[in-house]
């Protein structure tokens, strides 16, 4: 009797611990959240798509912007998961190297940015937790370190990562498949400019 006592008490005491878990949501980082998401898309809104977009393609030109700017921008304005959707403005043979670079942001943006990846909030909590307990006056170096450490990391990531795709692309024989990709990519974005300056 005594066993099934402690088992119902206990199983309820879960429900119980993770009620008061969501309450401290509600009332902690969910309110945070909610308005750092309705800034981000009213600056979307207020910036304007097309020019968003324009912002997007110009960080998409070259290597060092391909892998820090993109991913930074694909994260905070579109947070995770949606953030992968910023791929559609490269070549085949660069969007496996932008997704290893924007999944491995989807952690460091929350030291400033929780609403980009909510989810997984409790990486950054688990992280910044000692420092809190020790020496709370370092919990901002912590977040900024956080950030910067995870901007040269993905930079790091998305280059070596293209390096490797490339590789694989000449290994496997499929340079003549990329090619025509790299071809269709160009034909699609000479079009969308078309009927843009139309």
């Amino acid at each position: 009797m005594q066993v099934l006592t402690w088992i119902a008490t206990h199983f309820i005491g879960l429900f119980q611990a993770s009620g008061e878990a969501f309450v401290g949501l509600v009332t902690g980082i969910l309110p945070t959240l909610i308005v750092l998401l309705t800034l981000m898309y009213a600056i979307t809104t207020w910036v304007g798509e097309a020019r968003m977009t324009r912002a997007v393609q110009f960080s998409a030109r070259y290597a060092i912007t391909r892998y820090t700017l993109m991913p930074i921008l694909a994260v905070i304005l579109l947070t995770n998961p949606m953030c992968y959707s910023f791929g559609v403005y490269l070549p085949e043979r660069q969007k496996p190297a932008f997704y290893d670079s924007a999944v491995s942001f989807v952690h460091p943006v929350t030291t400033f940015f929780p609403h980009a990846n909510g989810g997984e909030l409790f990486v950054w909590a688990g992280i910044s937790a000692g420092v809190l307990q020790a020496e709370p006056e370092k919990y901002p170096v912590l977040a900024i370190l956080y950030f910067l450490t995870g901007i040269v990391v993905i930079f790091f990531r998305g280059f070596i990562t293209e390096a490797i795709t490339r590789f694989l692309i000449r290994r496997q024989g499929l340079t003549e498949v990329f090619d025509g990709y790299d071809r269709e990519f160009a034909e699609a974005r000479a079009t969308r400019l078309a009927k843009k300056a139309a």
